[in-house]
C-alpha cells in the first residue's frame, strides 16, 4: 500500500506491539442464553490475532460487540489509539467506531448487489466526507475535491485487490470469491487501524483462499493494519496468525501463538470433543 492509504492511517501511530484492542471481562446474554461469560483478551498493534473456535462458541458475537452491533450488558472494550486517547468501544455506537478506525467484513456477504464495485468500495469512505448532502450534490468546489480524492484512494484499494477488472460491474454479477474480496475491500476504504475480517474465506476455493491470505498478509504489513481474524481454516490461521484466541461455549480457553495453541489439549478437547489424556 502507498504512502498516501498509510497516511493518517487510524492507530498507526501506536508503537508495534502496544495494546490496541482491550476486551475485559465481556459478558453477553440473550435472554437465558449466555452467548459470551468473561471473556478478556488484548490485541496488540500490527499483529494478525486470531479467534477461533466450534460453531456457537461466540466468535462473531464478540465481533459484534466490538463493532457496536451489540452492547455487553458486563465488562468493558476499549481502543487504544496514538494520539494517547482510550476511547470506551461499549457504549458507542458502530458509526463513531467506525470512526474511531475499526473497520470490518462479514460472515455473510453484506454488499449492494444492484450497484458497481467502485460505488461499494465507495460507501466505505462515507465516515471520511465532510460534506453536506447540498454541496455533494451539486458537485462543485471543496465537494468536487473530495471526491476526487477518496476516488483515488478507492482505485488504490482496487489495484491492491487486483479487481481493476470489475471495477465497473454490479457486484451481484460476480463470483462469490470476488464478491469476498470486494468486500474485504470496502472495509480497507475505510482506513481502519484495526480490521475484523468474519470469516473472509468462507465458501472459496483453494487459489482463492491463498490469494485473500497473501491479501490479508500484505495489508497487516504493508499498512500497518492490525488484523483480527476469526477463520475456520486452520492451516491458514496457523500459517498466517501471530497469536490465537480459542473461545468454547463462550468463554475462552487459551491465548498464545499458533504452535502453542495448537498442542494445547483444552482446544484438542473443544474441537474433538471429548477429554484428551
Amino acid at each position: 500500500m502507498s504512502r498516501a492509504y498509510r497516511h493518517n492511517l487510524n492507530g498507526s501511530a501506536l508503537a508495534p506491539g502496544a495494546q490496541q484492542l482491550e476486551i475485559d471481562d465481556v459478558a453477553l446474554r440473550f435472554g437465558g442464553v449466555r452467548a459470551l461469560k468473561g471473556v478478556s483478551l488484548d490485541v496488540r498493534q500490527g499483529e494478525i490475532h486470531a479467534i477461533i473456535g466450534p460453531n456457537g462458541a461466540g466468535k462473531t458475537s464478540l465481533l459484534n460487540c466490538i463493532s457496536g452491533v451489540y452492547r455487553p450488558q458486563e465488562g468493558a472494550i476499549r481502543l487504544h489509539g496514538g494520539d494517547g486517547q482510550v476511547r470506551e468501544l461499549t457504549s458507542a455506537r458502530p458509526h463513531r467506531i467506525a470512526r474511531w478506525g475499526i473497520a470490518r467484513s462479514f460472515q455473510n456477504i453484506e454488499l449492494f448487489k444492484h450497484i458497481s464495485v467502485l460505488d461499494n468500495l465507495m460507501l466505505g469512505r462515507h465516515v471520511h466526507m465532510r460534506h453536506s448532502v447540498f454541496t455533494s450534490a451539486l458537485f462543485f468546489g471543496p465537494a468536487r475535491a473530495q471526491e476526487i480524492a477518496h476516488r483515488e484512494l478507492v482505485e488504490e484499494v482496487v489495484d491492491f485487490l487486483e479487481i481493476q477488472a470489475v471495477r465497473h460491474a454490479h457486484v451481484g454479477s460476480l463470483p462469490y470469491g470476488v464478491q469476498k474480496r470486494v468486500e474485504v475491500g470496502r472495509a480497507l476504504c475505510l482506513q481502519p487501524g484495526v480490521l475484523l475480517l468474519d470469516e473472509p474465506m468462507a465458501g472459496m476455493n483453494t487459489e482463492e483462499k491463498e490469494d485473500m491470505a497473501r491479501f490479508i498478509l500484505d495489508v497487516n504489513d504493508l499498512a500497518g493494519v492490525t488484523v483480527v481474524l476469526i477463520e475456520h481454516d486452520m492451516e491458514v490461521v496457523m500459517d498466517i496468525s501471530d497469536r490465537v484466541s480459542v473461545l468454547d461455549f463462550g468463554s475462552k480457553i487459551t491465548t498464545g501463538v499458533p504452535d502453542e495453541v495448537q498442542a494445547d489439549p483444552r482446544v484438542i478437547e473443544a474441537y474433538l470433543g471429548e477429554e484428551v489424556a
